[in-house]
């Protein structure tokens, strides 16, 4: 299980894609991971035949784990996967069993009249507790049980800062007693801190009440990839103070020059020019004329970011994930393209590293390209403001015309929403963004390549 981030501890192991006795070649993809920051294909450390599989699909195991034996050597290979072709001609034959590793940190060999049992090949090979316990340690403060407890992501750490909680005052459920997400939202909703009580409760569904499937009804466990957003969007919504803002931008202008440009601009880059890229560069012009924007609430501070990191959501068939676009207010239109179409691509093949998905300061969420006119995006944990962008589409508009009579016109529109945390933000404050933004876009002239 390779390590993924400087703060991930663990990873789950969602998908084999080579089967016992499938030849690979090397950095040919091999089975595929899920952690807290990203989705991953791994590929083979080197070329060889796959002889055992230790982890199996759904079981999240510490980095470094190993979670399959790959065999490099030519002869032995053949042999299993001549011994692999008997098993399918004969039909009831079996691969000889590989070493088990004992609890002891030994090997076993198993025998032909002991096999390894099926039902604990199965099992994880560390079961994290159901429940944290609440209650205050008593390790020594800076030993290395503390210092693995403490070492927890950048976003429960925060979380705790924001409510005042110290993380060493809990044991949580991940590895080495680390507190998870689930964790801390236990803790916030039980709304009794570690320090003030020696006996809180262990375990609190922050979703719910359990509901229970009718017959007929099918039933599935959620991937880990929807387990996350439903943790992020759940702490999302709780923890910003959630208003949206809407309003309808004309954005004729930029679809002539998009029309204009597109074929030149492909040749030149090849990379297929769409409106994003324009509408991203005049939200970095507004979010330098209003920092709040791009700013966000730390108990009773604001911070007002430097870097301009734009969170880009991209739906997969599996789910959501943002990759962000780092100093996006360093790079041109075409700059802008190239890293947009980038991140979407790697996003969509599991390619992205972890620190590609986290830092963003600003998001945005283009529901439009689903024919979605209109929706009120949830705000990620770590900013003040998300935009989200309707059906780009022609609509009759009533005009003034040269003569002072109104006119109808065809012109090329869409409805611009931004849900932004009114903790920090005003009404104010985020209408006079959106003000500029429609202005930046409906006044728009030829843009710096």
């Amino acid at each position: 299980m390779p390590q993924m981030g400087e703060s991930i501890a663990e990873g789950t192991l969602s998908r084999w894609l080579k089967k016992v006795g499938d030849s690979v070649k090397r950095d040919e993809p091999m089975f595929e991971i899920s952690t807290d920051k990203v989705d991953a294909e791994i590929p083979a450390p080197s070329a060889g035949v796959l002889v055992e599989i230790l982890v199996q699909e759904g079981q999240t195991v510490p980095v470094q784990t190993v979670v399959a034996r790959l065999e490099t050597d030519a002869s032995v290979a053949a042999e299993v996967k001549g011994q692999r072709s008997e098993v399918k001609a004969g039909g009831g034959a079996s691969l000889p069993p590989s070493p088990v590793p004992a609890g002891d940190g030994t090997t076993a060999s198993p025998t032909t009249t002991a096999p390894r049992p099926a039902a604990k090949s199965e099992e994880p090979l560390q079961k994290p507790p159901q429940t944290s316990d609440l209650r205050p340690q008593t390790s020594t403060p800076g030993n290395l049980e503390e210092r693995l407890r403490t070492k927890s992501s950048p976003l429960v750490r925060k979380i705790a800062a924001e409510h005042g909680i110290e993380l060493t005052g809990l044991a949580g459920s991940g590895l080495a007693g680390r507190v998870t997400k689930k964790d801390i939202l236990a803790v916030i909703e039980s709304g009794v801190k570690p320090a003030a009580s020696m006996h809180a409760p262990a375990a609190i569904d922050t979703h719910g009440p359990p509901v229970e499937p009718w017959p007929g009804d099918r039933v599935e466990p959620m991937t880990k990839i929807r387990r996350l957003t439903a943790e992020h969007m759940t702490l999302a919504r709780r923890t910003a103070a959630h208003v949206t803002t809407f309003h309808e931008i004309d954005l004729t202008r930029i679809a002539k020059i998009r029309q204009q440009r597109k074929t030149e601009f492909e040749a030149q880059t090849g990379e297929k020019l769409t409106y994003l890229p324009f509408i991203l560069q005049a939200a970095l012009q507004g979010l330098a004329k209003f920092p709040v924007i791009n700013a966000v609430a730390s108990g009773d501070r604001i911070i007002y970011r430097k870097a301009y990191n734009i969170g880009i959501a991209v739906a997969l068939d599996w789910g959501l994930i943002v990759p962000v676009v780092k100093n996006a207010d360093n790079l041109s239109l075409a700059g802008l393209t190239r890293s947009l179409n980038d991140i979407a691509g790697r996003a969509r093949s599991k390619k992205l590293r972890p620190e590609e998905v986290e830092g963003a300061t600003f998001t945005i969420t283009n529901y439009g390209v689903f024919g979605s006119i209109a929706g009120t995006p949830i705000i990620p944990v770590g900013t003040s403001a998300i935009l989200g962008i309707g059906a780009i589409e022609k609509r009759a508009k009533v005009l003034p015309g040269v003569d002072g009579e109104d006119t109808i016109a065809i012109r090329t529109c869409a409805y611009f929403a931004l849900s932004f945390d009114h903790r920090i933000v005003d009404g104010a404050d985020a209408d006079r963004f959106m003000a500029f933004l429609k202005t930046t876009l409906e006044t728009a002239t030829e843009p710096a390549a």
